[in-house]
């Protein structure tokens, strides 16, 4: 599953049965905030102990998990942080958890976003930005095929949604450039990506998003 675990946010991972909403604000300066809400079914920790590790927690995001990465980042700091179980459409229970983060600067968040440093990336452009992020990485194939058709199965219905709030006008591009069942706002000062989970992960290419600003 390690393949095919998304961009992680801070001690979240992006993987199945899993509903993100990542609502991001740059400032000039750098600065800014991270409205984050995720949405876990309790599918995801049945599915976890597929491989026997029934003693390990399928999604490590309370709020003591925020906490330790908060002291672990300087310039980062937890403002807002709830939880609460709910029932979905369908009748399952969902945990639907809402963490707000701020941020001194831009190193902060790409720390939080990803600590291995592989996933998301900023670089200067002249006077712009470039923000890459690499949700899907699929370079190293499918070592379980059978689990990977059950995670997309049981992911339909939970989305994927990154939306940047930033100080100027921008452009958002998916690699590829062609993904037909995303949403996208890919041009102004608000730009935003949508996807489901299932589709997400049938993409066999695997998929970056780049933001320009």
């Amino acid at each position: 599953m390690k393949r095919y675990l998304l961009l992680s946010i801070g001690a979240v991972f992006f993987s199945s049965c899993l509903g993100v909403s990542a609502d991001i604000t740059i400032k000039a300066d750098g600065s800014g905030k991270i409205a984050l809400e995720y949405r876990v079914s309790q599918a995801l920790e049945s599915i976890g102990r597929l491989d026997g590790n029934e003693k390990m927690p399928a999604v490590p995001a309370g709020r003591i998990d925020f906490e330790r990465t908060v002291s672990r980042i300087p310039g980062l700091k937890l403002s807002r942080y709830s939880s609460k179980e709910i029932r979905s459409d369908s009748g399952s229970k969902d945990l639907v958890t809402k963490v707000t983060l701020d941020f001194k600067d831009t190193s902060a968040l790409l720390a939080f976003l990803d600590s291995t440093g592989s996933r998301a990336a900023m670089v200067q452009e002249g006077q712009g930005a470039l923000l890459r992020l690499n949700l899907l990485d699929t370079s190293d194939g499918v070592s379980n095929p059978d689990l990977l058709s059950l995670l997309r199965e049981v992911s339909n219905g939970y989305e994927l949604g990154i939306t940047l709030n930033l100080p100027k006008n921008a452009v958002l591009t998916t690699i590829p450039a062609s993904i037909p069942p995303a949403k996208l706002v890919s041009g102004g000062k608000k730009v935003s990506f949508t996807m489901d989970m299932g589709e997400l992960l049938s993409l066999k290419d695997g998929l970056t998003l780049e933001i320009r600003w």
